[in-house]
């Protein structure tokens, strides 16, 4: 059974940090791309960061030079150092393997970051 869990959520003042991490279980983890999701209150959810088994990156022009993604197959974890935070930043985030994502399975319950300003 896939399972998908985020953490390292919070409140946080604008300029400051926030590092997520997210456990997964229930597929080959390492061979897979996984990506990092937001959805802020009304809007759809958006790709923020992907990551592919060879830890190659990829992110939204809205976080390039501020946000980080990182893997460790060794604990199938995946994580995102969110670095520089703007208000616009407030969403819940949530990670998934990308194909499952591409097909809208296996959300996990996601993580609250909200940054005042």
């Amino acid at each position: 059974q896939v399972q998908l869990v985020e953490s390292g959520g919070g409140l946080v003042q604008a300029g400051g940090s926030l590092r997520l991490s997210c456990a997964a279980s229930g597929f080959i983890f390492s061979i897979n791309s996984m990506g990092w999701y937001r959805q802020a209150p009304g809007e759809q959810r958006e790709l923020v960061a992907t990551i592919t088994g060879y830890s190659n990156t990829n992110y939204a022009d809205s976080v390039k030079g501020r946000f980080t993604i990182s893997r460790d197959n060794a604990k199938n974890t995946v994580y995102l150092q969110m670095s520089s935070l703007k208000p616009e930043d407030t969403a819940v985030y949530y990670c998934n393997a990308i194909p499952y994502a591409l097909t809208n399975k296996y959300w996990g319950q996601g993580t609250q970051v909200t940054v005042s300003s």
